[in-house]
């Protein structure tokens, strides 16, 4: 049954997509019309503010706000500093009143601790402006997760978080942090001070967010009981590593943690090489050059702010970087809001690589080249070949987004200098929990500078509680990937076959495939990410209301899941979206691991309401 207008979608307190059933309910949310926006229990994190948050700032609002005020929650001070930043160059007129609040546990500092706890900062401003704190949460992705915020709403209002360093107050010492000038380049530890090699790892991706110490175990152990949800540090750590190892392609199994582990521990290097074809995953990638991060956009945010300090880091001047190809909203937003700007090849075509060779030849410079593979809605895929050939003669930093394609149906390591991901996706599938990850090409010539800068600056903010529902959501990964894959194939082939459609786009079924196939892996399909236009604009509601599948934002899901994308990610820019290509009409559909019949039906279904008088 399909959830109704605003439910959790799916219906489990931290679910990633909302209910947003018919085209109506899509334009009316886009529109802020009270029948939709009066239900929604919740929606996409980065877009809507958990109701849990929202619990909770109105809580540290009552305790330590100011008449007017409001406050948006991260989870470490750099993250809150960053916000802070934006407001001075964004808002300058306003940047006084801006004020931080860090909050921790009281509990006194050791090396012993054995328990998760949270600290949490808050930024403060005027409720006026609360669209350009919007900004940061929804670009950055790098707000709190609604589960940290349920652990710190039952601390806050017990008595287990407390002030450091007195009343919140506006700080200019934030420019040293996300600024447009100088930055330091100090070596930096986790947001809970936890330093770099504990338990053997190069960096601090270790023991997940726990405070430094207690002298008082009794006491660590007594907030953990009693808001934790078995949030040992030690789990906190396997969790995390086994997520590092799964992404790496070195853990495989699809069995408990411990099992897993030692499975991928007694599997030696040579072992793991001699599984691994030519044209997959890199041999020799490691856990070690694996990064978690809260979301998928906070992994993309982060790489940009990585590229652009290696490069000063380098003394080269402040340039653009290139977004290459139709984005996801966000990350073209990312690029264009923080730092020198980006130039945008929107079509992602091999005439537009032709025009910037020629830019590049004439003496032009980039800091980056950021692309998705495929495109997110159009299915597009770029030359990388190209792209990486281009980027070793003119020196400028490749990073791919890897999510709807996913490393178990392409291989864009090798061209690329850094690989994101949002793990929200298809690595989870369960829709109930947010992810990211960054991953290096070591073998690529700056690897070493980058990696370097980015252990200078990393910060482990991934809650623990997340890290073991994305551990546990991703052990059958490869498995759903190869179901997927059939499943959406099929639902394309159905819809291509539609005297009503106009245009599937599905890699196997665009222009690009060659780039595609060139990228894919031995084993590998297309992905489980369509999209479909029709000839009669007005057929696409019709459709999309008469097709029996979750309608919400999201994609990746165990579950088919529809929305029309371009009206919800482009709402008021759908004229500027058209010259790339994009139909505001579109109708974008993840496919599920249904079985492939009834998912046939359901399209016949959906298609033949069209014809009806």
């Amino acid at each position: 049954m399909l959830a109704a207008v605003g439910q959790p979608v799916p219906n489990v307190p931290h679910a990633c997509s909302v209910s947003l059933p018919t085209w109506k309910a899509n334009v009316g949310y886009e529109e802020g019309d009270d029948w939709v926006v009066s239900k929604m229990k919740t929606g996409y994190p980065r877009f809507f503010i958990h109701l849990t948050i929202r619990e909770l700032e109105k809580e540290i609002l009552s305790q330590y706000g100011n008449s007017g005020e409001k406050v948006m929650l991260f989870p470490s001070k750099r993250t809150a500093q960053m916000c802070q930043a934006f407001f001075h160059d964004k808002r300058p007129g306003i940047s006084k009143t801006v004020r931080l609040l860090h909050l921790e546990p009281t509990s006194s500092q050791s090396q012993n601790t054995k328990y998760v706890l949270s600290k949490l900062s808050c930024v403060f401003f005027p409720a006026a402006d609360f669209p350009t704190a919007k900004q940061v949460w929804q670009h950055s992705g790098a707000g709190i997760s609604s589960r940290r915020a349920e652990f710190c709403l039952k601390a806050l209002k017990e008595g287990y978080l407390f002030p450091v360093n007195g009343p919140a107050v506006a700080s200019s010492a934030h420019h040293d942090v996300f600024s447009k000038g100088p930055r330091r380049y100090q070596r930096g530890t986790s947001q809970n001070n936890i330093p770099y090699g504990v338990n053997g790892h190069s960096h601090s991706q270790s023991n997940g967010d726990y405070t430094s110490g207690s002298d008082d175990q009794d006491h660590d152990q007594f907030i953990e009981e009693r808001f934790g949800r078995n949030l040992n540090a030690k789990n906190a750590a396997k969790v995390k590593l086994a997520v590092r190892r799964r992404i790496a392609g070195s853990l495989t199994e699809n069995s408990d943690l411990d099992d897993a582990l030692a499975a991928s521990e007694s599997c030696s290097q040579k072992e793991r090489q001699n599984e691994i074809v030519e044209g997959d995953r890199l041999r020799d990638v490691s856990e070690d050059d694996v990064y978690l991060y809260p979301t998928g956009m906070n992994a993309i945010f982060s790489a940009h702010q990585l590229v652009m300090d290696e490069a000063q880091k380098r003394g080269k001047p402040p340039l653009k970087s290139i977004c290459f190809g139709f984005p996801y909203i966000d990350t073209l937003k990312v690029l264009e809001k923080w730092g020198p700007g980006a130039e945008f090849y929107g079509n992602g075509t091999d005439e537009d690589l032709d025009d910037l060779e020629r830019r590049l030849e004439n003496g032009e410079r980039f800091t980056a080249l950021f692309t998705e593979f495929p495109s997110n809605p159009l299915l597009r895929s770029p030359n990388m070949a190209r792209i990486r050939q281009l980027a070793d003669k003119y020196d400028f930093v490749v990073v791919v987004d890897e999510t709807v394609g996913n490393y178990i149906n392409i291989n864009v390591l090798p061209h690329a200098d850094i690989v994101v991901s949002s793990l929200t996706k298809i690595f989870t599938g369960e829709c109930n929990v947010m992810g990211g990850s960054l991953v290096f090409n070591n073998s690529q010539r700056l690897f070493q500078k980058l990696k370097d800068v980015l252990q200078q600056q990393y910060e482990d903010n991934y809650w623990a509680e997340d890290a073991v529902f994305m551990e546990r959501n991703s052990r059958d990964f490869v498995s759903r990937i190869e179901r997927i894959n059939v499943n959406a194939e099929t639902m394309a082939a159905t819809l291509k076959k539609s005297p009503f459609v106009k245009e599937v786009y599905y890699p196997s079924m665009v222009p690009s495939k060659k780039y595609y196939d060139a990228c894919k892996t031995s084993n590998g399909g297309y992905g489980g990410l369509l999209s479909v236009t029709f000839h009669n604009p007005q057929h696409s509601p019709i459709f999309f209301d008469n097709l029996a599948i979750q309608k919400g934002p999201s994609l990746g899901t165990n579950f088919s899941l529809s929305c029309p994308f371009v009206i919800l990610a482009h709402y008021t820019e759908l004229d500027w979206v058209q010259q790339f290509g994009v139909d505001p009409y579109l109708v974008r559909i993840s496919v599920g691991l249904e079985d492939p019949a009834e998912l046939t039906k359901i399209c016949e279904k959906a298609l033949d309401a069209i014809a009806q008088p």
